[in-house]
């Protein structure tokens, strides 16, 4: 008796300690379970922002946290990428939004139940990828952003495909359908694009008696214009109509977003050597076909530093790419266009001994428009400073340049490949 009733007084007493045991098990459980649920509703957390490039191909990365689910889709009016995430908070520094290249503007913050990144091009955009990607250090993960500059035509036809898909698709699985090459416009006019050198800020070289390059530029491409528009079988543009600065890339991101088939780049430089007079014509190469050639490419290319905007060749693959393509076909183009503008040039203006040059002009370097440097004189030289204030040279002179567009917008029609 005494035993068993010892034995259920241990049992009684056990049953408090057994139900505190239970109730903190449970506790402990509730608070692991509500602290995942609540790390699974909190923000993602964007931690980095950074843009690589110009105006005719960018890089956008953002870093996170943890992997976001992502979808994208563009709009126009003024052309935009739209990415959408789950609700975030943006750890990003003012710095690393600032607009620049092909980027006009960034845009993010909260859009109720999710977040949105809103990215504005300056003009048209092709999205030639758009990837999440597990950060190489395994602390988070990356959005990796690809976008080049493009036509009307071509983001038009992005949002034509994008409209036979849902509203707003994820990300890898759109990459593969958009910008993955050109697309055929068998309407295309020939298009000739006239890049009038310098402008605002940069006013270019000034001649003995005042002349300013940006302005003979602009006069004379004012000319070329009213001249090809005349003939009526082209599509005719100019990167600018007014006194306005114009980075080296975005005269090269115009050009390609107006599919242009040829680019004619309109300068008159100065030289030390007084008695040196004549027009020259330019195409890119990787090596100066001369020493003045360089020396020319080299003032060209610092224009940018007058805005204090100096480009750097932040992507040498997409370096590498462009210098490839301009060896293939179309450099082979932009030396057919010279050696014919050279012959019409001839017979009607001054050329300077071996008119016919090369070097590494930026301006030159789009992968897949024919472009030239023409210059039309030298501004240290009195006679070639009178010719170029001349109207009857002027116009003896575009008239030149508009035979050759016509020479070379026939041969290369004969070629299957332009307008």
């Amino acid at each position: 008796m005494g035993l068993a009733g010892t034995a259920n007084k241990g049992r009684c007493a056990a049953w408090p300690v057994l139900h505190a045991a239970c109730v903190l098990v449970l506790m402990a459980a509730f608070l692991v379970f509500s602290g995942v649920s609540r790390a699974a509703d909190a923000p993602l957390g964007a931690t980095g922002f950074k843009m690589a490039g110009d105006a005719t191909k960018m890089r956008i990365v953002m870093t996170f946290d943890r992997e976001p689910d992502v979808k994208w889709f563009l709009l126009r009016g003024p052309n935009r990428l739209v990415v959408d995430l789950p609700r975030t908070r943006f750890a990003i520094g003012a710095k690393d939004v600032k607009a620049r290249g092909l980027v006009r503007a960034v845009r993010y913050g909260d859009q109720g139940e999710g977040s949105r990144l809103i990215l504005t091009g300056k003009g048209p955009f092709s999205v030639d990828k758009l990837d999440v990607l597990k950060n190489d250090d395994g602390s988070g993960y990356r959005i990796a952003i690809d976008m080049s500059a493009a036509s009307a035509r071509e983001f038009d036809a992005a949002l034509a495909n994008q409209a036979l898909t849902t509203g707003s698709t994820v990300s890898t699985d759109k990459g593969g359908r958009v910008g993955t090459g050109p697309i055929s416009n068998p309407g295309h006019r020939f298009t000739v694009v006239i890049d009038p050198g310098h402008g605002g800020v940069d006013g270019g070289a000034e001649g003995l008696n005042g002349t300013i390059e940006k302005n003979v530029t602009l006069a004379f491409a004012t000319e070329l214009r009213d001249k090809l528009v005349a003939v009526g079988k082209y599509d005719v543009f100019m990167t600018r109509e007014k006194d306005e600065f114009l980075r080296l890339d975005d005269r090269v991101r115009i050009a390609r977003q107006h599919e242009a088939d040829l680019l004619i780049s309109i300068h008159a430089d100065t030289i030390s050597v007084k008695g040196i007079r004549g027009a020259t014509v330019y195409t890119v190469s990787d090596k100066a076909s001369d020493p003045e050639a360089q020396a020319l490419a080299d003032r060209e290319n610092l224009s940018d530093q007058f805005a204090g905007m100096e480009i750097k060749d932040e992507n040498k693959e997409v370096t590498d790419i462009l210098i490839d393509l301009i060896r293939r076909e179309t450099h082979g183009f932009s030396m057919s266009f010279a050696h014919t503008l050279v012959g019409q040039l001839s017979s009607s203006v001054g050329l300077i001994n071996n008119p016919q040059r090369s070097a590494g002009f930026k301006v030159l370097k789009a992968p897949d428009v024919p472009s030239v440097l023409v210059e039309l004189g030298y501004l240290s030289n009195a006679k070639d400073e009178a010719q170029l204030l001349s109207a009857d040279w002027r116009g003896k002179a575009a008239q030149s340049i508009t035979n050759a567009v016509a020479l070379f917008a026939s041969a290369k029609a004969g070629t299957g490949t332009g307008g």
